[in-house]
């Protein structure tokens, strides 16, 4: 018989066991690695996640065809736009055995789980026809135009304007930090396209070539020496006038569309490499004698602690949603997750000790936990600062008074 519902008012407890069909989905996806994740691929170990996303390209990108072959990209999406269908549990799955195989690094993320679903739900059907296909098949990698020098966190503020010339959106504006522009075919730019407005209103969501005379990228050089964040300056950039998500000047609530699908399944994939990244940490620990000091082995097992939170955490989000996780309780889980992994680093280089200190080889080669203390920092900024993600949660969550604006002399 059926379990018996609970009480009104409270919420159906999550079952995380395997059921026969999910248990056979994962021996189906356990299979297909063992016998894919080999040679180049294989040693790669994993690599090519956050901030280390230049590592191993060329091999990462051939990868990416692999999976499109076995018809492992983009599970989520709807048979019929080339996809899967694949249910929030199959999905978890997946993500958890990619991750514990060592497979490479994904380098289609931004158009398979950003502008791939924004696509499906708000784009015409020629713009499907054109981009998704392209997306499954591993071929054409996209970037993301959002920030701005002065538009970060507060999206809103976006500058960068877009004109009509006959048949064609005319872009100018910079745009910053905008994850590996110089190795995409296309960026999704929000940008105004309404004269005189203001905020949230009269921006538009546009699609656009990066190979053109108008789109200048400048690497921006990063604490761990490599570059996968640029600057991308648009001077007369070209696209096609039908290249608007959506109606022109409601670029606003397809750019939030896009926002929310950030913090969907693959977070799932992430947070299994820190836990991956905080086993090899306990290793070390043990090897080095210094899990025998009461305060470091405390804080090891509050980070162990934590990251189940996590997990737990994300699944419950998870729960009842086929689509983009609803803003703006999916700021709780980036506030989360980015003030803890950037306390893993701190806390790997005190495990470390003065070893931490010195990198592998010369130049400037870094170890796995060197890394991540460095590309850290970044993590509590990008996707909205953690001073952003408290003011939403605060107003927007626990319905707090807003913070104060405006000139208060």
């Amino acid at each position: 018989p059926p379990p018996t519902p609970p009480p009104t008012g409270r919420p159906t407890p999550m079952d995380l066991r395997d059921r026969p069909e999910d248990e056979a989905f994962r021996k189906e996806v356990q299979t297909w690695l063992a016998d894919h994740v080999v040679d180049e691929f294989a040693a790669l170990g994993g690599r090519g996640g956050s901030g280390d996303e230049t590592y191993g390209f060329d091999v990462r990108l051939e990868w990416e065809k692999v999976l499109a072959a076995g018809r492992w990209t983009c599970l989520g999406w709807p048979v019929e736009f080339g996809g899967r269908g694949a249910s929030i549990a199959h999905q978890v799955i997946f993500n958890e055995e990619y991750v514990k195989a060592k497979a490479p690094g994904r380098v289609s993320i931004l158009g398979e789980g950003l502008l791939g679903p924004t696509l499906i739900q708000y784009g015409t059907r020629a713009q499907r026809d054109r981009f998704l296909p392209r997306i499954v098949g591993g071929t054409e990698l996209w970037c993301q135009g959002y920030s701005e020098p002065d538009a970060g966190s507060d999206l809103a503020n976006v500058a960068t304007r877009a004109e009509l010339d006959g048949n064609e959106w005319v872009v100018t504006g910079q745009k910053v930090w905008t994850s590996l522009a110089h190795q995409s075919d296309w960026c999704f730019v929000v940008c105004r396209t309404e004269p005189g407005s203001a905020r949230h209103k009269g921006l538009s969501y546009l699609l656009v070539p990066m190979d053109q005379p108008g789109v200048e990228i400048r690497p921006i050089t990063q604490l761990t020496r490599t570059s996968e964040f640029n600057e991308v300056f648009f001077d007369g950039a070209r696209t096609a006038r039908d290249l608007v998500v959506g109606e022109p000047g409601d670029g606003w609530r397809v750019a939030l569309a896009t926002l929310a699908y950030e913090r969907g399944v693959g977070l799932l994939g992430h947070q299994l490499s820190f836990r991956r990244e905080l086993d090899h940490l306990m290793e070390v620990a043990r090897e080095n004698g210094r899990a025998q000091d009461p305060v470091i082995r405390q804080r090891l097992a509050r980070s162990y602690a934590e990251l189940e939170v996590l997990r737990y955490n994300t699944l419950r989000s998870l729960s009842g949603y086929d689509g983009p996780v609803a803003p703006p309780e999916a700021s709780i889980i980036k506030l989360y997750w980015a003030t803890w992994h950037r306390r893993l680093g701190e806390l790997a280089m005190d495990v470390r000790g003065p070893a931490g200190l010195v990198v592998e080889s010369a130049p400037y080669e870094l170890d796995e936990f060197q890394r991540t203390f460095l590309f850290s920092r970044s993590e509590t900024i990008y996707g909205g600062s953690n001073e952003i993600q408290k003011n939403i949660i605060g107003e927007r969550v626990l319905g707090l008074p807003p913070e104060p604006k405006g000139d208060l002399r």
